[in-house]
């Protein structure tokens, strides 16, 4: 079984969306996990302890001051006794609370006490996930080290609809086996920060590192360092969609593979990912935390929120150009504003605006240029324009087939000089890739660039 002998400890926030964790806790414990569960005061307003504990088959934790825990310091060994935390649901107040350092309750103590990996799996009204202060508070806690899982898109329990469902609970226990096997070179006592010196209690439960499914290696069959360990990367991937009106959007062509396929070679390559993707229909890659949005004006945003990172790629296909003023209700045929034809303004340039940061930009950023003709002038024209240090420019005519196709072949443009590649899988660029900007990074900091 995937999560055999793993300890999973499972925080239940206070939503509507608490129901479904008792089908993680079943979902986790077929896997082979065990799981022990912290249930905050909102969320035994929709899910009983005894529920959890009958399907966890453990005492479920749900007080602070609790007369028998706390004799043992039940709250710092809730903290420790286990492989990562996961909390789903992931309330607005409750990641408001985590980024604050907040420990008013158990859940929250335990929280700010851990070391461990932590894995969030948000749920909220679409208005609360998209608010400036939620998006500040995820920032802050992707900075800290926690993953993410979700949220999905879809129907609200208020009638809205958008992102902030919680993730499926088969999503969030894939979550979990990525988390493990990305922290798997890591000491249980120190996935997220400084080494702290372990408790007796639970000495027994650190371990010596374990190497990742296919991690290099040295003779001695030792880890070696992975290229890209310590360092976090932001990559976008995808199309953006500017909506005209309920039913109808301005779009690109992309498929989002490249841009998914070099998050995923930059996590295999140590790196703390996070992936802003626009609608695509390819799964999440292993090991990223993954941030959904729609259009340019939220891709945007996420990027802002998702920094500070040292190399941000910006892969996805994003819409130069969105109507002017979108309609609330279908355009029919006969409505006069189609006779006036249909009124375009100028998205914002996510790539500009990132490269020419005067605060907080990345070491390295890289842009792409999908051209049809003349690909190598346009992406030189494009790197001076943009400020960024990197552009990987590529023929997307349709003969090409490279637009939601698997192959690709660019031309790394940089100012120094052009570099052509082989037409390859894009899984093949995207390592390369992330090979080639690890080693800029180095260079840059050898010099100190």
């Amino acid at each position: 079984m995937t999560l055999a002998d793993r300890r999973i400890l499972l925080v239940i926030g206070g939503g509507i969306a608490a129901y479904k964790s008792l089908d993680l806790i079943r979902r986790l414990r077929e896997r082979g996990a065990s799981v022990r569960c912290v249930l905050t005061a909102g969320a035994q307003r929709f899910v009983t302890p005894l529920a959890a504990s009958a399907l966890s088959g453990q005492r479920s934790h749900t007080d602070l001051f609790d007369r028998e825990d706390e004799a043992e310091i039940g709250h710092i060994r809730l903290a420790r006794d286990a492989d990562m935390v996961v909390v789903a649901p992931a309330t607005a107040n409750l990641m408001a609370r985590m980024a604050s350092g907040a420990a008013d309750d158990l859940a929250s103590t335990v929280l700010l006490a851990t070391t461990l990996p932590i894995l969030l799996a948000p749920a909220m009204n679409v208005r609360m996930w998209q608010h400036p202060a939620t998006q500040r508070n995820l920032a802050r806690l992707l900075a800290d080290g926690v993953h993410v899982v979700g949220p999905n898109d879809g129907a609200m329990a208020e009638a809205e609809h958008g992102p902030g469902r919680l993730a499926e609970p088969a999503e969030i226990a894939d979550a979990v086996e990525r988390v493990l096997s990305q922290n798997g070179v890591m000491l249980r006592s120190e996935p997220r920060g400084s080494r702290l010196e372990a408790p007796s209690a639970v000495g027994a439960f650190f371990e010596t590192p374990r190497a990742q499914p296919g991690a290099p290696q040295d003779d001695a069959g030792g880890l070696t360092a992975l290229p890209l360990a310590g360092r976090r990367m932001l990559v976008t991937s995808g199309p953006t969609h500017e909506p005209i009106d309920p039913v109808r959007y301005i779009a690109n062509r992309s498929s989002g593979r490249q841009g998914h396929a070099i998050a995923a070679a930059a996590a295999a390559a140590g790196a703390a990912v996070t992936l802003v993707s626009g609608p695509v229909a390819i799964p999440d890659p292993p090991g990223v935390t993954v941030v959904r949005v729609e259009s340019a004006r939220e891709m945007l945003a996420a990027v802002q929120a998702t920094l500070p990172a040292e190399i941000a790629i910006f892969a996805a296909a994003v819409a130069d150009w969105r109507a002017a003023n979108e309609a609330g209700q279908k355009i029919k045929k006969d409505d006069k504003r189609r006779s006036r034809g249909l009124q375009l303004i100028e998205n914002p340039d996510i790539l500009a605006t990132i490269a020419h940061r005067k605060e907080g930009r990345p070491a390295l950023v890289v842009g792409f240029a999908a051209e049809t003709e003349n690909v190598v002038e346009h992406a030189r024209a494009k790197l001076a324009r943009k400020g960024c240090d990197l552009i990987v420019a590529n023929d997307v005519a349709p003969e090409s087939g490279v637009m939601g196709g698997t192959r690709n072949s660019v031309h790394l443009v940089t100012p120094d000089g052009v570099e052509t590649w082989p037409t390859l899988d894009k899984e093949e660029v995207a390592r390369r890739l992330v090979a080639r900007l690890a080693d800029m990074l180095d260079a840059q900091r050898r010099t100190g660039g």
